[in-house]
């Protein structure tokens, strides 16, 4: 793997790194936080060249001079300043979770610049689908087997009381995966938000769910959605909604996948998302 930077309209200087070979694929991560987590989705790499954003502020990249520039929208700029810098007429897409946000506003504003489109377990916010609590419990409830649930469906239902605390959303790690297993706990120990970030990225002005709508409307590129079967952060019935949102879209539901399906079943995961990619 290799990385290399390049700098956005502001100035700040942000990182990239590229591994695999093949088809270019631009990769955006959730959280927001860096790429690492995304490794190499499933041994995507054998089949496309992954280039992995960090978004501002984490990872490689830098702190950017204004805080307020964390703020998802005004990273359309620096999605698009990559394209540029990797010299790509358009661009094949993949975003995971909230990086799913970022990649529907630039998919909303540079629709002829995006030739294929995945979004992987995504956050639903940029186009004003909220998920309610009690399907975020009916989802986890196909997990009543584990011997980890009483625990972690007693924090779960607490969080959707809005009475969680720190031990709550650490507790209800094991639904983010569809084995908790020493691969899936390795995976989140790795995990870290930076709570400027995080409150940044969302903050009031991010989202105009009309205006993305009507821009993604526009886009003609064919879009993957991936979900997983017992994803309680992103449900199926919810992704499929999004997916609804756009002229041209599949949704693949993974069976038994958690909200990174690439460790859950990562044979399956590259066949489906590199197949829709090609070669």
């Amino acid at each position: 793997m290799t990385y290399d930077h390049f700098t956005a309209p502001d100035g700040t200087r942000l990182a990239h790194h590229t591994s695999g070979a093949g088809t270019p694929l631009v990769c955006l991560p959730g959280g927001p936080t860096d790429s690492a987590y995304l490794g190499d989705l499933g041994g995507l790499t054998a089949r496309h060249r992954l280039i992995r954003l960090d978004l501002r502020g984490t990872g490689r990249s830098a702190v950017p001079a204004d805080a307020a520039s964390y703020r998802c929208d005004r990273m359309v700029d620096d999605v698009e300043a990559l394209r540029v810098h990797l010299g790509l007429e358009r661009v094949n897409l993949l975003a995971h979770c909230a990086g799913a946000n970022l990649a529907a506003l630039y998919a909303a504003r540079h629709p002829e610049r995006v030739a294929r489109l995945a979004l992987v377990t995504p956050s639903t916010r940029a186009v004003g689908l909220t998920i309610p609590g009690e399907l975020r419990l009916t989802t986890a409830r196909k997990r009543r087997g584990e011997p980890w649930f009483p625990d972690a469906y007693a924090a779960l239902e607490a969080i959707s009381a809005g009475r969680a605390d720190a031990g709550a959303w650490e507790a209800v790690a094991p639904f983010s995966y569809g084995r908790w297993d020493a691969v899936a706990r390795a995976h989140h120990a790795g995990e870290a938000l930076d709570p400027v970030i995080l409150a940044a990225y969302g903050a009031d002005g991010a989202y105009e769910p009309a205006r993305t709508r009507a821009g993604l409307a526009r886009l003609a590129a064919p879009v993957l959605v991936v979900a997983g079967s017992v994803d309680v952060v992103a449900p199926p019935g919810v992704v499929g909604e999004f997916a609804g949102v756009f002229p041209d879209a599949e949704v693949v539901v993974q069976e038994g996948g958690g909200h990174f399906p690439w460790l859950d079943r990562p044979e399956e995961f590259a066949q489906v998302v590199g197949g829709f990619f090609g070669e």
